[in-house]
């Protein structure tokens, strides 16, 4: 039987790392969007040549690496440009998060997908048996992200804006963490969705 899969999602500093780290710490398998996303993209992989033919080959360093850098200042801002590189990019990711939530051992397992609404939603990730949002009301994010990055307000904005409003996320969301407070208030959370996950993938 293929593994109990929970899609968990959220915006730019809503805390997504941090719960995955504790359902981590409870022996659950964490399969990670930003892990698949750097494979697929290594040297001799197909995405990476479609990249270098999209982009030109000033997005790759010496020694035929992404060079990310260079990869951002073609897409940032460019809506057809970053629609370009998610279509080489997203089919690809779907695929190797699948199957590395198929190779995995436990009771149920987290696919950690910071853009699942941006990707398609449960469309694209139709083998998702829950999605978790974990949730941050606007301010609040948007205070983090300053502070975590050490940028201005006018940046964290259109870094917030560019991703999914938290009303479309909300509208995939199986279950929601409220992350709000302190970062400790999230074990209470992460206990309480552990107990249910793993009732419901014996009941599956």
């Amino acid at each position: 039987m293929p593994m109990y899969a929970v899609g968990l999602t959220g915006g730019v500093a809503s805390g997504k790392s941090a719960v995955a780290e504790r359902f981590a710490a409870r022996g659950i398998a964490v399969v990670d969007a930003d892990v698949a996303a750097r494979e697929v993209v290594q040297p001799g992989q197909p995405a990476l040549a479609e990249i270098a033919a999209t982009f030109g080959h000033d997005v790759l360093l010496a020694d035929g690496q992404l060079d990310r850098a260079a990869l951002r200042r073609h897409v940032f801002g460019d809506d057809a440009a970053r629609r370009q590189l998610e279509a080489i990019l997203h089919p690809r990711i779907r695929i190797a998060l699948h199957e590395d939530a198929l190779r995995a051992q436990g009771p149920y397992a987290i696919v950690a997908i910071p853009l699942l609404a941006e990707g398609g939603g449960r469309n694209a990730y139709p083998w998702l048996d829950r999605i978790l949002v974990v949730d941050v009301h606007r301010e609040i994010q948007l205070a983090r992200v300053m502070a975590r990055d050490g940028i201005d307000a006018i940046l964290a904005e259109r870094m917030v804006a560019a991703q999914a409003s938290r009303q479309a996320r909300l509208a995939i969301a199986d279950d929601v963490v409220v992350n709000d407070g302190a970062i400790d208030e999230l074990d209470a959370h992460v206990d309480a969705l552990d107990r249910r996950y793993r009732k419901l993938a014996t009941l599956r």
